[in-house]
């Protein structure tokens, strides 16, 4: 009777379990549901940084922002990903300005990625960049932001089956774009927070509005190099087209009064 009532008990918590641990990762479902999610508001979540303090995510409202949510005892892919990011940033910040927009690395294994685990994590691999947070969180808060920007992870024998993902996200806190894969090109990081960075808000200058909109067509990628920079030779042929453009208009002008 004991071990019927045992077996029975088991039978109970697994049926009663949260359906996501009894799911397994399928990549089709996890990509829908990850671009189910752009345009949505991820909302405020509350974190502690690698000092223990509270962080809110709202607190980097009003610029783009970078997620990724990795775990500290990942091996391969998950460093390849923070790998990659700061590789990238450098150029990011190079054509865009140091302080353009932020990003914060989350930490999804809620039970090991402690601050402590998070700032370990950080510092062994030389990472140290001003706006760059190194964030933990507890159930909640993690399941939440996962939601938030749909993101899907699930225990598997190694660790965790997810799918690689970077999520940016645009000034007001909606998700704008999601980029995959480990090796992402520098084009498939920069581009998107190229585009929110120069996206000159509506109340801004005209000034402002016509400068930011040059940057975003005249900051342009360089193959050879590997990085961004302001193409002049776009920039002179715009002028020159307009230039021609008022000429070609001046000379119909001319030529309709004088045939009036």
């Amino acid at each position: 009777m004991r071990v019927a009532a045992v077996f029975g008990a088991l039978a109970l918590a697994w049926i009663s379990a949260p359906a996501a641990a009894q799911q397994e990762y399928n990549r089709e479902d996890a990509l829908a549901i990850s671009q189910g999610v752009l345009g949505d508001s991820i909302g405020n979540h509350s974190f502690r940084g690698t000092d223990g303090q509270r962080f809110q995510l709202e607190s980097l409202r009003g610029k783009p922002l970078v997620i990724s949510l990795i775990y500290t005892s990942c091996h391969h892919v998950c460093p390849m990903i923070t790998a990659n990011i700061e590789r990238n940033l450098e150029i990011a910040h190079e054509a865009l300005g140091d302080d353009a927009f932020s990003v914060v690395t989350v930490g999804f294994d809620w039970q090991v990625d402690t601050p402590d685990r998070m700032r370990m994590y950080a510092s062994g691999k030389g990472i140290d960049v001003p706006g760059w947070h190194f964030l933990s969180g507890d159930e909640a808060s993690v399941a939440a932001i996962s939601k938030a920007v749909g993101f899907q992870f699930f225990p598997a024998p190694k660790g965790f089956d997810h799918l690689s993902q970077t999520t940016i996200v645009d000034a007001s806190g909606n998700v704008y774009r999601q980029v995959y894969g480990q090796d992402f090109t520098t084009q498939q990081f920069v581009e998107p927070l190229k585009e929110l960075v120069f996206d000159t808000p509506r109340d801004a200058s005209l000034v402002d509005h016509w400068v930011d909109s040059f940057k975003l067509f005249c900051t342009v990628y360089d193959p050879n190099t590997g990085r961004y920079a302001f193409d002049y030779s776009i920039f002179t042929m715009i002028v020159v087209g307009v230039l021609c453009l008022g000429a070609i208009l001046t000379f119909l002008i001319t030529e309709w009064r004088r045939a009036v």
